[in-house]
């Protein structure tokens, strides 16, 4: 191996010592961790969006049939009621995304490491396998010369 392949491979060694577990990076630690992931999960979601629909049209049908009506045409409760629902979701959802991002990166990069190190690998594989075909091939023509010596003796 060169002595560039391996100060590469130590490298990448020590930089495997000094990071953490990958179950370290991608388990959530605390609640402001925790909370974007599930209001994620939650938004993110097929049943979300049909609840939140059913209860949309619920409330336009019983504002524009009733006589009660809370919010009346052009439902201003009801816009203000999403504007604000979408003012706190998307900031939690970017720090949900946020995270996962960090922890792609640090996967990429582990990967990345893996990736060095296995082409290190297959690199000293072949160096080992061009040795042994060089070893082949030297005693296969120290063979053939001494074949060739044996013939050159019997034709004298």
């Amino acid at each position: 191996m060169t002595d560039t392949a391996q100060d590469l491979l130590d490298q990448l060694r020590e930089r495997a010592r000094e990071r953490p577990s990958p179950p370290d990076i991608v388990a959530p630690k605390g609640f402001a961790e925790r909370a974007p992931d599930a209001v994620a999960d939650v938004v993110g979601s097929w049943r979300f969006i049909l609840i939140q629909s059913a209860l949309l049209f619920s409330w336009i049908a019983f504002n524009a049939v009733s006589a009660d009506r809370v919010d009346p045409y052009p439902f201003i409760l009801l816009n203000l009621l999403l504007s604000f629902q979408a003012a706190y979701t998307a900031p939690v959802i970017m720090m949900s995304q946020n995270r996962q991002a960090e922890i792609d990166r640090r996967r990429s990069i582990e990967d990345y490491d893996i990736n060095c190190k296995a082409e290190l690998e297959i690199e000293t594989l072949h160096e080992k396998i061009d040795l042994l075909r060089e070893q082949e091939i030297a005693q296969l023509t120290a063979a053939v010369d001494r074949l060739t010596k044996m013939l050159e003796e019997k034709r004298v």
